[in-house]
């Protein structure tokens, strides 16, 4: 579609000038009317039709109708060169790009031939021609085809690393050459990337199509702007090295990272910003290696981690921003590793973590802030591995936990503050958890575990505080297992086990 558009654009521009020709004879008419007007006026105003018919004409009048005849055609004469002057003018920009669009075909064939060498040495040289040309580009769509060469020679398959044993040595240098075209494609779209929009040689504003690609080794996207443009990643490796995107910034784009792979190495976003747009880790996997969100900012759009794995390595967003939007992390898999929330700050928006499972390794929120908006993790499932929500802050909005089952972790709310919130634990199950609220304090608002069912395991409200709120464990059942309030603090609110069943705990 886009090649079509190229081949019409001269005759476009075409019409265009013939366009601009009528509009101009039209000009024309409407000037010569006009003044035929303004004359006619002048002979009504001054009484001219009155003259005698029998009156002479002197010379002086007639000499000054000659003037003004003259002046007439001399102005209409200079109306005619100007058009003629602006439409040759027209006609030579045309054909300036049309030579220039034609001879950055040429370079572009010869560009594109040097990359499907066989030589890795000639293919380096094909990248950097490339390169040259969409910096010289005459057009948005010329430079945005001479990316997706760049991009599409990355997702081409490759053979692996046969390794080092002398008998497939020349094998492994031929890999390490390949290898070396790939990362200098990719030096070469971030360093494009960080000059500033609408300056030479940069492509912010260009989609960039990197599905499927492999980066193993060191590469920087830092302070890289991805603007106005599709930046897509889906189904990439990041299997090695250290990849960074730090400070980097994502705005008014559709960013994909859906079904990466995070396998070794690490991907760092550190103090990256995501504004508006859409951005996905839907699918992806964190099996290894570190990734660092820290200090990252999310601000409008929407941000999914839906379904994501983290099963390895480190995974941290300490002290991320999430503000405005919708967040989610809807059925995500938490089953090894260690994933880091510490000190983020959700406000306004979703949040989301209905259906995920914490089955293995360790998840924290410990010192995270989620204010206003609603807060789900509905249906989650906790049935391994240890979570922390020790001192984080629930405040406004509503929180939910309805439906979760805590089966087999650790869970601890120790120290959490739940301020001016709806909080709903209705029908969740505690049938083999230690889960820990001592310390947690909920004021104001309400505390629902209506239809909850305790069954096994430990469940502590020792030393939580309930001031000004009204707790409801409406058809509760207590079956089995440990309920604690010892030491719990009932203040300003109500309490209620109407049509409770089981061993009810004291609360005191």
């Amino acid at each position: 579609m886009a090649t079509r558009q190229r081949l019409r654009s001269p005759n476009e521009r075409e019409l265009q000038l013939a366009r601009i020709g009528r509009a101009l004879t039209f000009t024309f008419a409407a000037a010569i009317l006009v003044a035929g007007g303004v004359f006619y006026g002048l002979v009504v105003l001054l009484d001219f039709q009155e003259i005698d018919s029998t009156t002479k004409l002197d010379a002086k009048t007639l000499f000054d109708l000659v003037k003004l005849s003259f002046g007439v055609v001399a102005g209409a004469g200079a109306l005619v060169a100007l058009v003629v002057a602006y439409r040759r003018q027209r006609v030579d920009e045309a054909g300036a790009h049309r030579e220039a669009t034609r001879l950055h075909t040429e370079r572009f064939s010869q560009a594109v031939e040097q990359l499907g060498s066989d030589s890795p040495a000639v293919q380096l040289g094909g990248v950097h021609a490339l390169a040259g040309l969409a910096d010289d580009a005459p057009d948005n769509n010329l430079r945005q085809t001479c990316v997706d060469v760049l991009c599409a020679y990355l997702q081409l398959p490759f053979t692996a690393d046969p390794g080092e044993d002398p008998a497939h040595e020349q094998e492994h240098h031929r890999y390490l050459a390949l290898r070396k075209v790939r990362h200098t494609i990719l030096r070469l779209i971030g360093d494009h990337y960080r000059r500033p929009k609408g300056t030479h040689r940069s492509w912010q504003g260009c989609d960039l199509d990197l599905t499927g690609v492999t980066i193993d080794g060191d590469m920087s996207f830092a302070d890289a702007t991805f603007s106005g443009g599709t930046v897509s990643f889906r189904g990439a490796t990041f299997s090695g090295g250290g990849v960074s995107f730090a400070d980097a910034t994502f705005s008014g784009s559709a960013v994909f990272f859906g079904g990466a792979m995070f396998s070794g190495g690490t991907v760092f976003f550190g103090g990256a910003r995501f504004s508006g747009g859409a951005v996905s880790f839907g699918h992806a996997t964190f099996s290894g290696g570190t990734v660092f969100f820290g200090g990252a900012r999310f601000s409008g759009g929407a941000v999914s981690f839906g379904h994501a794995t983290f099963s390895g390595g480190a995974v941290s967003f300490g002290h991320a921003t999430f503000s405005g939007g919708a967040v989610s992390f809807g059925h995500a898999m938490f089953s090894g590793g260690e994933v880091f929330f510490g000190g983020a700050r959700f406000s306004g928006g979703g949040v989301s973590f209905g259906g995920a499972r914490f089955s293995g390794g360790a998840v924290s929120f410990s010192d995270t802030m989620f204010s206003g908006g609603a807060v789900s993790f509905g249906h989650a499932t906790f049935s391994g591995g240890a979570v922390s929500f020790g001192d984080t802050m629930f405040s406004g909005g509503e929180v939910s936990f309805s439906g979760a089952t805590f089966s087999g972790s650790a869970v601890s709310f120790g120290g959490a503050t739940f301020s001016g919130s709806v909080v709903s634990f209705g029908g969740a199950t505690f049938s083999g958890s230690a889960v820990f609220f001592g310390g947690a304090m909920f004021s104001g608002g309400e505390v629902f575990f209506g239809g909850a069912t305790f069954s096994g395991g430990v469940v502590s409200f020792g030393g939580a505080t309930f001031s000004g709120s009204a707790v409801f464990f409406g058809h509760a059942m207590f079956s089995g297992g440990e309920v604690s309030f010892r030491s719990a603090t009932f203040s300003g609110g109500t309490v209620s086990f109407d049509n409770a069943t089981g061993s009810i705990p004291p609360l005191q």
